[in-house]
C-alpha cells in the first residue's frame, strides 16, 4: 500500500506567513504541519510515499528530503496548477500503478493517527473508504449523506448542506479511482473535485466505506485552527529539560526544553515548548506556546501562542496572546518619547492597537 500527500495550494488564509514558506511547513508543537502526516503514513506500515507539489516544491523538498529522516521513500510529483484533488489523483497513476494507497491533505492533523483505519481498509477490501466527521459548519467541506450507513450522496462546499458530515482529509482508495477521475468533469471552480470521484464510485455501484472520525479532527487552513491544534498537541507532551534554567526560574506543568536553551529569572508554565537554542530572560511563557529554536524572549508575556524560529520580543509591555509570530519577526517596545509607533509590515498583515 503506497501513500499520496497533498502539499500544493497557496495557502492564501495563512499570508502573511505563506508569501515566504510553504503553509504545510508552519510549526505546530515546534514540528511542520506535513510532518504529521508523514509520520501518520508510516505507523500505518507505509514506506512509500509521492507528495503532491506546487509553487513551494522547493521548500518543501528541503524539509522533507527523500524520506531517510522517517526511513521510508519519499519522492515528488510536480502539480502545475492546483486543479482539484482529483486532479492530483490522476497526474499519480504512474506512481500507485494498482496498489491500494492513502490519500492524506498534507495540512491535515488527526488525534489518533490512521493506523487502525488503514488496517481495516486492508482487512476488508473496499473500493474506497472516506472519514467523515461532524461540523458546525458544514458549508464550507465537502459534504456526505448517509443512507442506513452507506454513502449515498457528497456534495463539494454546499450552500445548503444536506447534512454535518464533512469529508476529513484522508481518503483510502484502491486502482478503480483511475476511472472516476478520468470520468468526472471540472467543477463551477475549474477544479476536478474528489467528491464528484467518490460520488462516481458510488454510481457506479463501487463500495465506499465510510466511517466517523470520533477524536479531534484539524485542517490547519487559517491561523486559529493552527493555535487549537497546537494547543490541541500540548495536552500530550510530557517534560524534558535539556536546557539550563537558572535557581531564581519555576517551571509548572508539563514543559520541555531542548538543547541549549537558557532560561534566566523567568516562569514557565506548561504544557508548552522551547525549542533549541532559545534565551528566555525575565520573561513569562505561558501554557500552550510553542517557542521555535534560536528564539530570543526578554522582559514579555507570551501565552497561547507560536512563535517561529530565530524571532526576537523584547520588553513588550503587555501579554502576547493567541498569536502567530513568523520566523525572524521582531517585536520591541519603542522609547517612550516622543510617542510612535515604528511598523515594516507585509502584505495582509493583521495589528491590533489598544
Amino acid at each position: 500500500m503506497k501513500g499520496l500527500i497533498l502539499s500544493g495550494g497557496k495557502g492564501t488564509r495563512l499570508r502573511p506567513l505563506t508569501f515566504t514558506q510553504a503553509k504545510q511547513l508552519v510549526p505546530v508543537a515546534n514540528k511542520p504541519v506535513l510532518f504529521y502526516g508523514i509520520e501518520a503514513l508510516k505507523e500505518a506500515g507505509i514506506k512509500e510515499i509521492a507528495i503532491i507539489v506546487g509553487d513551494t516544491k522547493d521548500d518543501i523538498q528541503g524539509a522533507v528530503g527523500n524520506g531517510d529522516q522517517w526511513g521510508i521513500r519519499i519522492s515528488y510529483i510536480e502539480q502545475d496548477e492546483p486543479l482539484g484533488l482529483a486532479h492530483a489523483v490522476m497526474i499519480s497513476e504512474d506512481f500507485l500503478g494498482k496498489e491500494p494507497f492513502v490519500m492524506y491533505l498534507g495540512d491535515n492533523i488527526l488525534k489518533n493517527g490512521i493506523k487502525s483505519l488503514v488496517e481495516d481498509f486492508r482487512k476488508k477490501k473496499p473500493n474506497s473508504q472516506i472519514l467523515l466527521t461532524e461540523v458546525p459548519n458544514p458549508q464550507i467541506f465537502g459534504v456526505a449523506e448517509l443512507k442506513d450507513g452507506k454513502v449515498v450522496r457528497l456534495v463539494e462546499k454546499p450552500k445548503e448542506p444536506m447534512s454535518n458530515l464533512a469529508l476529513v482529509g484522508v481518503y483510502m482508495f484502491d486502482f478503480h479511482v483511475f476511472e472516476a477521475v478520468k470520468a468526472i468533469k471540472p467543477s463551477w471552480r475549474n477544479e476536478l473535485e474528489i467528491t464528484d470521484a467518490i460520488q462516481y464510485l458510488v454510481d457506479q455501484g463501487y463500495e465506499v466505506q465510510p466511517h466517523i472520525v470520533k477524536d479531534w479532527w484539524k485542517d490547519t487552513g487559517k491561523i486559529e485552527d493552527i493555535l487549537d491544534a497546537n494547543r490541541l498537541i500540548l495536552e500530550s507532551i510530557e517534560n524534558k529539560n535539556e536546557g539550563f534554567v537558572d535557581k531564581y526560574s519555576k517551571i509548572n506543568g508539563q514543559v520541555v526544553l531542548e538543547k541549549d536553551v537558557h532560561v534566566e529569572r523567568s516562569i514557565l508554565r506548561g504544557p508548552s515548548i522551547i525549542g533549541e537554542g532559545c534565551n528566555i530572560v525575565d520573561s513569562y511563557i505561558g501554557p500552550f506556546s510553542s517557542i521555535q529554536k534560536n528564539c530570543r524572549i526578554i522582559n514579555s508575556e507570551i501565552e497561547c501562542s507560536i512563535v517561529m524560529e530565530d524571532s526576537e520580543i523584547r520588553d513588550v509591555g503587555s501579554r502576547i496572546d493567541e498569536s502567530l509570530i513568523g520566523r525572524g519577526a521582531s517585536i520591541a517596545r519603542c522609547p517612550p518619547k516622543p510617542s510612535v509607533y515604528r511598523f515594516i509590515v507585509g502584505d495582509k498583515s493583521k495589528i491590533e492597537i489598544k
